[in-house]
C-alpha cells in the first residue's frame, strides 16, 4: 500500500534514548537527503516496542533495531521489513528470512584492545552489562569476543557485569563499582561495553581517587556526544559504522519496496574510527606525585587551577612536585595545566560545534584573545587555521 504520488509510508523502529539507534537514524535521513526517494516516516515518541505494533502496521515498510524478543513478530509482518542489529559468530542468532544490517561487533572489540595493547598495558578487563535473561545478545557477543582475543594472546582477563542502572540502586551499584576497579591489578585497560558503561567506570574511579588513564585506562563504544559532554575527562570511544549502517539499510528497503527480494541479504559494516580521548592515553609515569598531579588536572584544568592547588591535592610542596614533574615529564606543572587545557580545545575544535567564545571558557582561557596567543606560541597557528586544516583532513 502507497500513497498517491509514489510516497511510501516507513516505520522506523528505534529507541531514539540509545547513541546506536539515534545515529542509525541519522544515517537513514542522509539516505533519504541524498536520494529521490519519498517516504512519510513514522516513529513512536513514546519508544516501546511491542509484538502487536508491528504486525498491526498499515504502512509499506519497516526498519527497525532487534533482538531476540522480537524475531518471531517480524516475521509475521506482511510488509518488507529490514532489520538492524549487531553481528554474530554463530549465524543462527540472525533472523531468518530478514536482511540484516551488522555492525561489526569483532572489529569493534578488536580496535579497542589493539588501541589498549599499544599504550603498553599488560592487564585487561571488560565492563559488561548484568547478567540476565534479556540481556542484549550484542552485549555478550562483545563479552566473549574480548574473552577469546585474551586467551588467544595467553592473557588473564576480568569481566564485570556490574548491576542495573536505576536511580533506587544507584549508590549500591556505584560502591560495588568501586570496589571492583579496586580490587583490579594495576595499570589496567578496561574496555566497557558501552559509553554509558564507560562513564560510570570514569565516575567511580574520581569518587575512588583512582587516577585515570595512570592506572585504569579507558575505551568505550558508541562515540556519544552526550556521554563526551557529561565527562571530566575525555573519553576515548570507538565509533560504530551507524551511519552507513541507516544509509544501507534505507537502500536495501528502497529496492524492496520495489520487488528485490533482499531476504537473504547480510551486510557486515565496520568501525567508522577510533576517537581517542585522554581517558585511555597511558603512560607509565614511576612517580605517584606526578600520577596524582595529572589526575587532578585531568578533571579540574580547565577550571582555572593554580600549581599550588595542585601541590595541596597532591599532598606535598610545590618545589617538591615541580621538581618530580621535571624529572619525570621534563616540564612544569603549569606546563602540564596549559597542556591540558590546548588539547581539550583542540578536540572541540576537531568537533566543530562550538564558537571560539564558548571553546576559551570550556578550555579555562581568559579571553578568545588569549586563547589565539597561546595557540600561536605553543602550536604556531590561530586556533581558527587549526581548525580548518583539521576539518580539511577529515574529508580527504
Amino acid at each position: 500500500m502507497s500513497h498517491p504520488h509514489g510516497v511510501h509510508r516507513i516505520a522506523l523502529l528505534f529507541n531514539a534514548n540509545k547513541a546506536f539507534d539515534r545515529q542509525v537514524i541519522a544515517g537513514i535521513g542522509n539516505y533519504l537527503a541524498s536520494t529521490r526517494v519519498s517516504w512519510d516516516l513514522f516513529m513512536q515518541e513514546d519508544f516501546h516496542c511491542r509484538a502487536t505494533d508491528l504486525i498491526e502496521w498499515c504502512g509499506d515498510g519497516i526498519i527497525t533495531a532487534v533482538d531476540d524478543p522480537i524475531y518471531t513478530a517480524l516475521r509475521q509482518v506482511d510488509v518488507p521489513v529490514v532489520a538492524v542489529g549487531g553481528s554474530y559468530a554463530d549465524a543462527s542468532r540472525y533472523p531468518k528470512g530478514l536482511p540484516y544490517i551488522a555492525t561489526d561487533n569483532a572489529a569493534l572489540v578488536r580496535l579497542a584492545y589493539d588501541h589498549l595493547i599499544e599504550q603498553g598495558l599488560q592487564n585487561f578487563a571488560f565492563y559488561s552489562l548484568p547478567l540476565a535473561p534479556n540481556i542484549p545478545g550484542w552485549a555478550e557477543e562483545r563479552e566473549r569476543l574480548f574473552d577469546a582475543m585474551l586467551r588467544r594472546d595467553g592473557l588473564e582477563g576480568f569481566i564485570y557485569h556490574g548491576h542495573a542502572t536505576t536511580a533506587a540502586g544507584w549508590s549500591d551499584a556505584t560502591e560495588a563499582l568501586m570496589a571492583w576497579l579496586q580490587s583490579l591489578p594495576k595499570p589496567i585497560g578496561v574496555l566497557a561495553v558501552t559509553d554509558a558503561r564507560a562513564r560510570q567506570l570514569l565516575q567511580a574511579c574520581m569518587m575512588a581517587d583512582i587516577p585515570v588513564p595512570d592506572e585504569v585506562a579507558i575505551v568505550g563504544i558508541d562515540n556519544d556526544p552526550l556521554t563526551r559532554m557529561l565527562s571530566r575527562i575525555p573519553l576515548t570511544s570507538v565509533q560504530q559504522g551507524t551511519e552507513e549502517m541507516g544509509r544501507t539499510a534505507a537502500h536495501v528497503l528502497h529496492r524492496m519496496l520495489h520487488g528485490a527480494d533482499c531476504s537473504d541479504t547480510r551486510v557486515l559494516v565496520p568501525p567508522e574510527n577510533l576517537h581517542v580521548g585522554a581517558s585511555s592515553m597511558y603512560q607509565s609515569v614511576c612517580s605517584p606525585y606526578v600520577m596524582r598531579a595529572r589526575h587532578y588536572i585531568r578533571q579540574y584544568g580547565c577550571l582555572g587551577i593554580r600549581t599550588e592547588q595542585v601541590a595541596d591535592y597532591v599532598g606535598v610542596s610545590r618545589s617538591l612536585l615541580e621538581e618530580h614533574f621535571r624529572r619525570t615529564l621534563k616540564r612544569s606543572v603549569h606546563q602540564e595545566i596549559l597542556r591540558h587545557k590546548l588539547e581539550i580545545a583542540q578536540d572541540l575544535l576537531r568537533q566543530g560545534e562550538s564558537s571560539m567564545a564558548d571553546i576559551a571558557v570550556r578550555c579555562g582561557f581568559t579571553s578568545v584573545q588569549y586563547l589565539y596567543t597561546v595557540f600561536r606560541r605553543e602550536l604556531g597557528c590561530t586556533p581558527r587555521a587549526f581548525q580548518e586544516q583539521q576539518l580539511a583532513d577529515a574529508r580527504a
